[in-house]
């Protein structure tokens, strides 16, 4: 039940995709936190997965929802398309760490990682559900100097892959890469 209040919420209040929360060109907030890949925690900073490329953010109000499960398996099939471009994804949520631990090798597939955002972390990239402690489902581009180089918000999970993964080729393309 709490996930489909949480899903109709959701709904009922995401932005439209032209009000995605940090515009392109804005620089990324500083995140460090718990992270989980494969089921282990570590700790996850932005700045330090910058120096090896963009980060695919992407934001998402719950794990083990029906969208977000929906998402975190297709980012889960296109992660080796984003390393072979250089690029590093993690979805963060209001989850804790425990229950990400158990998303990240059930849902992710154990391909890529999966943080932990504080109420300041949402606040910061601007994601916040109206009335709630959770995200919206929003995905960021952030090129290596921090700078925000594609940012998308909509309810729906479709798109975010394959929009983001566009976004990471057309980067790469425009350094010759």
């Amino acid at each position: 039940m709490r996930c489909l209040l949480a899903t109709l919420a959701a709904f009922a209040l995401a932005a439209p995709a032209a009000d995605a929360a940090l515009p392109v060109d804005a620089r990324a907030p500083r995140l460090v936190t718990q992270a989980s890949l494969a089921g282990k925690p570590f700790r996850f900073d932005l700045q330090q997965a910058l120096r090896r490329g963009p980060v695919v953010l992407y934001f998402f109000p719950a794990a083990f929802t029906k969208g977000c499960t929906i998402e975190a398996r297709e980012f889960a099939e296109a992660t080796d398309d984003f390393r072979a471009l250089g690029a590093t994804v993690i979805g963060v949520s209001a989850d804790d760490i425990a229950t990400l631990n158990r998303f990240s090798v059930s849902e992710c597939r154990s391909k890529f990682a999966v943080a932990s955002a504080t109420p300041a972390t949402i606040k910061a990239f601007d994601v916040a559900l109206p009335n709630s402690p959770k995200s919206n489902r929003t995905s960021f581009v952030i090129a290596p100097d921090g700078r925000v180089i594609y940012a998308y918000s909509a309810l729906s999970p479709v798109g975010h892959v394959r929009n983001s993964l566009d976004a990471v080729r057309r980067y790469r393309a425009s350094r010759g890469r």
